[in-house]
């Protein structure tokens, strides 16, 4: 990062007073020139005074909107050319983000920490995010190392043209990931280890979190390429049509109406494929 290019460091949080006690000093003490902004995001405790008193901008919300919506929120605020994404909850080592802002220094437009196993919340955690790397690392025809980071540097200009595409829930590293990837925007990955988290347990849910965490693998095929996850899953239901058929057709010489239910959803998937790659197409579309 060049002199002239201000820094923006955006911390969502929620009741992450004792992070914030320990993350904000660290933080000015490497970049005493960064814009501070804390996004409270409905907080009951003592967020947004601990925020205030270490010299951070703080952004409240009357009630918890979720954690992309903070990011979202402190986004739009932020006046720096180079925003930096991490968690309130003192997992993150301040001056790792020196290894992201040399990464951009390389000309990539979006760098992220990479956490390893030993940094995942979970067990389950860990295989999960395995499963989406290597999904979306399918997708992109790119190396992704972890999907779900939300410890980012990116370029201001860059990240804001996909805010509209952003969730308020807990998924916007996996949206602004694919969006980079899908407008060749070049990612890079910087490996971090991570300490483990202040305060209050994880926001994370187990079960209600793991459907969520479910329809994110169809995220990330319908936000890159919707064809790689629809023409599959054509294909399986045409074969299962035509084995059927081919079956019934052998032992009583019959085209059965189950033969024509799944070579009918053969087609219908592979037709919904094409109208999602068009709305894909569209929605990364620029008008100059």
């Amino acid at each position: 990062m060049t002199p002239s290019q201000r820094l923006s460091i955006i911390l969502p949080a929620r009741n992450e007073a004792e992070g914030l006690r320990h993350v904000l000093p660290a933080l000015r003490q490497e970049f005493p020139l960064a814009e501070l902004i804390v996004v409270d995001d409905g907080s009951t405790d003592e967020t947004a005074a601990i925020a205030g008193a270490a010299g951070a901008r703080v952004l409240s919300a009357p009630y918890g909107m979720g954690n992309g919506a903070a990011i979202k929120r402190g986004a739009r605020a932020a006046s720096g050319e180079i925003l930096v994404f991490l968690d309130a909850d003192g997992q993150h080592d301040p001056a790792h983000i020196h290894l992201l802002l040399a990464k951009l220094d390389q000309g990539y437009d979006m760098a992220v920490g990479a956490r390893s196993r030993d940094g995942q919340a979970n067990v389950g955690r860990g295989l999960a995010n395995g499963l989406y790397n290597r999904l979306a690392s399918w997708m992109t025809g790119h190396r992704i190392l972890d999907l779900t980071s939300g410890f980012r540097a990116v370029r201001a200009d860059r990240f804001r043209e996909f805010l509209h595409l952003l969730p308020n829930g807990f998924s916007y590293p996996t949206t602004s990931t694919m969006a980079f990837f899908r407008s060749a925007y070049p990612v890079a990955y910087v490996p971090v280890e991570v300490a483990r988290r202040m305060g209050t347990s994880s926001h994370i849910r187990p079960i209600k979190d793991g459907v969520r965490f479910l329809l994110i693998i169809f995220k990330i095929a319908s936000l890159y390429s919707p064809l790689k996850l629809f023409v599959p899953a054509a294909m399986a239901f045409m074969l299962a049509g035509m084995g059927w058929y081919a079956w019934t057709y052998h032992e009583s010489g019959r085209f059965t109406n189950m033969s024509m239910l799944l070579i009918s959803a053969a087609v219908i998937v592979f037709l919904i494929g094409l109208v999602s790659e068009q709305i894909t197409n569209l929605t990364y579309r620029q008008d100059k």
